[in-house]
C-alpha cells in the first residue's frame, strides 16, 4: 500500500483526526492522553502545519481541554461552535461562534486565506458531511482498540454514507488514509 500524496494548502475542509482502529476520536469526557506513543510517515506533522489555516471545533471538546491549541502551539485562528458563546472563556486567536455549521465553515474559510479548514469535531463533520461541505476525510489510523468514548461518526438511523478511496494507506505503525465523499 502506497502513502497518500502529502497534503496541500488548497482551500479545503478536512475532517482530520487520529483515530483509534475500532473508531473513536477521543476516550470518554473527551480524553486524549491516549494518543501518544505512535509512529507516523516523517515530516506529516510539518505537512498539514504548513498547510493549515484555520480550525473548526466544537464546545464540547473545547471546555474538555480548554486553551489546547492544535499541533501544539499552532498560532493560527481557532474556531468553536457553540450555542452558548457568551460563557465562554476567552483566548488568544480563538472566536467562539453561535450560528449555523454552514457559516461557521464560510468564516473560518475566510480567515484561512485560501489555506485548509480542519474540522476537529466528529458532530460538527458529521453536519457538514451532510452538508456537503467536507472535501477530505484525512485519517491517522492508531494501531489501538479504545473501546469506548467519542466516535468519528455516529449518526445512529441515518444513511450509510459512501465514500471514495484517494489513496492507500501505509500499513508502518500508523495507517494514514484519505478518503472524500
Amino acid at each position: 500500500m502506497s502513502e497518500p500524496e502529502p497534503q496541500t494548502a488548497a482551500g479545503k475542509v478536512l475532517w482530520h483526526f487520529t483515530m483509534s482502529l475500532d473508531g473513536f476520536v477521543a476516550g470518554p469526557a473527551h480524553d486524549m492522553s491516549w494518543m501518544t506513543g505512535f509512529t507516523g510517515r516523517p515530516g506529516i506533522v510539518e505537512e498539514y502545519v504548513s498547510t493549515l489555516g484555520a480550525v473548526l471545533g466544537g464546545r464540547n471538546g473545547w471546555d474538555a481541554a480548554p486553551g489546547a491549541r492544535p499541533y501544539g502551539d499552532w498560532p493560527g485562528p481557532v474556531f468553536v461552535l457553540t450555542h452558548h458563546p457568551e460563557d465562554a472563556e476567552p483566548f488568544d486567536n480563538v472566536t467562539f461562534l453561535n450560528c449555523g455549521p454552514a457559516e461557521a465553515v464560510r468564516i473560518a474559510r475566510e480567515a484561512a486565506g485560501g489555506k485548509n479548514v480542519e474540522v476537529h469535531s466528529p458532530t460538527i463533520g458529521r453536519q457538514l458531511l451532510e452538508l456537503g461541505l467536507i472535501d477530505d476525510i484525512d485519517l491517522h489510523i492508531a494501531p489501538l482498540l479504545l473501546g469506548d468514548g467519542i466516535r468519528l461518526y455516529d449518526n445512529p438511523g441515518g444513511a450509510p454514507v459512501r465514500l471514495h478511496r484517494v489513496h492507500d494507506g501505509d500499513p508502518i505503525a500508523e495507517l494514514n488514509l484519505r478518503y472524500r465523499p
